[in-house]
């Protein structure tokens, strides 16, 4: 189980913010905590930011708990190495508001875009997404490649078509039924084991495809989006990883696994 670092007091419902972090030091040192901190003690509507550590080596968790100790909306969340996608899960299952945000801790989409998220959900959305759409400003060739390749097996195997971009890191849902849809997943669990780091690419995709399967609602809304380089980022070991998953995601999908669980 996580262990967590919060600031003493209750949270009511409302919006709770999950970032995952795994070797940040670089980026929460540039200011984008402070960024965050300042943001959400603006808005009334963001109860909680919930910082989920996936087993960072370098001084990540530390500067995190500085954080908490400025902005009282901030907790920690520290787990053992499992990966983005399991980083964001944890984050949902410890938030405390009746909706749920996550973020990239680059803040490559700036914070100020929720609004746009914001009102989809008052809309009665059940999950929105933000999107790039095809645009990828800034991207290197080999990121947009892999962009690009990652969308072709994703429509081949996976038939979310009716989504153009189910990767950007800028997403807001219902917790409720984002437990209903993590509570379902074959390849995103507990279970899962990685080595070094793991950008968990085709972890939206089996998220928004449960999702789809479901019938919940979902809306996809352009946001701005500028690219942040990840060192974290393994092109061809990420490119395999995400293929195997999304080829099994296909197998549980085609075997209706997602539906009865």
């Amino acid at each position: 189980m996580p262990t967590v670092a919060r600031t003493t007091g209750s949270t009511p419902l409302g919006l709770s913010l999950v970032i995952p972090c795994y070797n940040e030091a670089a980026n929460i040192g540039r200011g984008v905590l402070d960024a965050v901190g300042d943001f959400t003690a603006a808005d009334d509507r963001f109860r909680e930011v919930i910082v989920v550590d996936d087993g960072s080596t370098d001084r990540s968790p530390a500067l995190v708990s500085l954080a908490v100790r400025r902005f009282p909306k901030f907790a920690l969340v520290e787990n053992r190495h499992q990966g983005k996608a399991l980083a964001v899960i944890a984050g949902i299952r410890q938030a405390r508001s009746d909706h749920v945000m996550f973020s990239d801790m680059d803040l490559a989409t700036p914070l100020t875009e929720a609004e746009k998220l914001f009102a989809e959900a008052q809309r009665g959305y059940d999950l929105v997404i933000g999107s790039r759409l095809t645009q990828r400003p800034g991207a290197p060739f080999h990121r947009k490649a892999l962009a690009w390749g990652l969308l072709t097996v994703r429509d081949r195997l996976l038939r979310l078509r009716a989504l153009r971009d189910t990767q950007c890191g800028f997403k807001l849902f219902r917790r409720d039924v984002a437990l209903d849809v993590i509570g379902r997943l074959r390849v995103f669990t507990s279970r899962r084991r990685v080595v070094g780091s793991s950008v968990s690419a085709a972890f939206d995709l089996e998220f928004l495809l449960v999702a789809t399967l479901l019938h919940y609602r979902i809306a996809e809304v352009p946001v701005i989006w500028r690219h942040v380089e990840n060192r974290s980022v393994r092109v061809v070991k990420d490119s395999v990883e995400a293929l195997v998953d999304i080829a099994r995601i296909a197998y549980f999908a085609r075997t209706g696994r997602y539906t009865h669980p």
